[in-house]
Formats: C-alpha cells, sequence, structure tokens
C-alpha cells in the first residue's frame, strides 16, 4: 500500500500531513509511530490526518498523533501546517477556514507571507476541564519534582499545560524535570511543560517538553499557555513575541479573552511511503 504525504515544520516542530480526503486509507497506531521514527520512517515530532469535515460549516477535521502513537486533543504549530497543506492543495480557495479537531473548532487565516494566524479560543483554569488533580483552582500551583521546590501555572489551551518560569534557562530543566513532570500523577492525559524566561513585558524565551515526544523545536499551543501564564500574573502585555532557539512565534490576547497565534507553516518536501 503506498500513501502520499507532505513533511511540514514550524520552527522545526516537523510533521508528517496526510490526505484522508481524497485517500482511502486506515492508518492506525503502528502505522504513525513508523512513520514517526527517525531512523526507521520519515521522522517528525507529530503526524497529522486532514480529514473530510463532520460538520456542516468546517472546512475539514485534523487528528494529530505523538511520536509516540499517542492521539492529541490539539497542537497550534500542526493546525497551521494543517491549514496551509488543506489551502495548498487546492481543497479551497478560501482563506480563512474553519478546522475541527478532538479540541473542538479553530479559526484560521492563511496570510500572504507564508505564515497562519489561529484563533485558539478561550484559555481554561477549572482543574477538571484541564484535566489537572487539585481541589481549589489557583494562580500557581506548588509541587516537588525530585526534592526541587516548584511553581506552576497549569491551563488548557484544548491541551493540557503547566508552566514553570525560570531566571536563566538550564538544560536539566528539560532533560530531567520536564519528563517527570509531564507524567506526573497530577496529569491524568499527561501534559505539556513549558519553561519561560521573561525578557520583558512583550518578549519571552521559551523551552518546551512536549508529552509523548520530548523537547520540540516549538510548540505553539505552550507558547500561547505561556504568554496567558505571563498575563494573568500581571508579568507580560497582551502582545508578546515568544522566543524559541530556531525563531519566533506571536500571541495576542484579545478584549474577548481569545487567544491569537501567528507563525510560520514551512512546507519542505512531499512523498510516498510504503506499508507492507
Amino acid at each position: 500500500m503506498s500513501v502520499n504525504f507532505a513533511k511540514m515544520h514550524s520552527l522545526g516542530n516537523d510533521f508528517v500531513v496526510i490526505d484522508l480526503i481524497t485517500q482511502a486509507v486506515k492508518i492506525g497506531m503502528a502505522e504513525i509511530k513508523r512513520l514517526a521514527d527517525r531512523h526507521f520512517g520519515i521522522g517528525c515530532d507529530q503526524v497529522i490526518l486532514v480529514e473530510p469535515p463532520i460538520r456542516g460549516n468546517a472546512d475539514f477535521y485534523y487528528r494529530i498523533f505523538n511520536a509516540n502513537g499517542q492521539e492529541v486533543e490539539q497542537c497550534g504549530n500542526g493546525a497551521r501546517c494543517a491549514a496551509r497543506f488543506f489551502y495548498e492543495n487546492k481543497f479551497t480557495n478560501q482563506r480563512t477556514l474553519i478546522a475541527d479537531c478532538l479540541a473542538g473548532s479553530l479559526e484560521c487565516l492563511i496570510e500572504e507571507n507564508k505564515t497562519v494566524t489561529l484563533n485558539m479560543g478561550s484559555p481554561i483554569f477549572e482543574p477538571e476541564k484541564i484535566p489537572f488533580l487539585s481541589d481549589e483552582q489557583m494562580l500557581l500551583y506548588p509541587i516537588h519534582i525530585e526534592n526541587t521546590p516548584l511553581e506552576m501555572s497549569v491551563l488548557s489551551m484544548g491541551n493540557p499545560h503547566a508552566i514553570i518560569q525560570v531566571q536563566h534557562f538550564d538544560p536539566k530543566w528539560i532533560k530531567k524535570i520536564g519528563p517527570l513532570l509531564s507524567r506526573h500523577t497530577v496529569f491524568p492525559n499527561e501534559a505539556n511543560i513549558g519553561f519561560m524566561e521573561i525578557i520583558d513585558r512583550s518578549q519571552i524565551y521559551l523551552r518546551t517538553y512536549e508529552r509523548g515526544v520530548g523537547e520540540t523545536h516549538a510548540c505553539g499551543s505552550n507558547a500561547c499557555a505561556a504568554v496567558v501564564a505571563g498575563i494573568k500574573q500581571g508579568l507580560l502585555d497582551d502582545e508578546v513575541t515568544v522566543q524559541y532557539q530556531t525563531g519566533f512565534l506571536k500571541v495576542r490576547l484579545d478584549a474577548d479573552n481569545h487567544v491569537h497565534l501567528t507563525g510560520p507553516a514551512t512546507h519542505v518536501f512531499t512523498g510516498q511511503f510504503y506499508f507492507h
């Protein structure tokens, strides 16, 4: 069985994107893991399946799977790549699209300069909706990881996030704290962990440990979560540049409490893979 795919990325957060609108194939967890393998497959952080819409006012439905085969609710960078894939493959000539996923609906604007802007909706702080195990909702939650006391903001942008502010980034945060906190029992569905260094009120530096993947070059929903956490603590303005090692994303919180994410969605190459 042969299947056409596109390799895409946003700031190095990379995806294998597959059209299941015109290709009638079934792709399960074993195939997802093989595709994502960087030695025996194509290699990516996540696999995105672009499917026909299941609601009348949506343009398409997309499913996203981490490299370990785990299906997740949402992905800001992945949604932008899926929207550009849908547009560039001429499924539409409209630049404003509605994309549905497990987390709900996103409005996507295909910009002229090869970037895509998403309306990510409103952040969620209620612990049971994140989900996060806590008896009360707090601005900052204390937690101990490997005898290290930490404070974290916890919220959902359609998927669960914990944000820790650091004064100066240390690689041990990603290598040691990241996986332990991501899989901590307080997160029933695991979580994406962001380590945020505030440069000034309109700029932050961020590193992200993504559940089911490890450190990724960038994470759009984690960037949104970090900015919202900083705004809620009174540390950031409503428009913030999020710097990763490979580039930057723009995040804006509007007057209606909707989060807007702008960043690149880059097509690298197309190809065919074969399942036996």
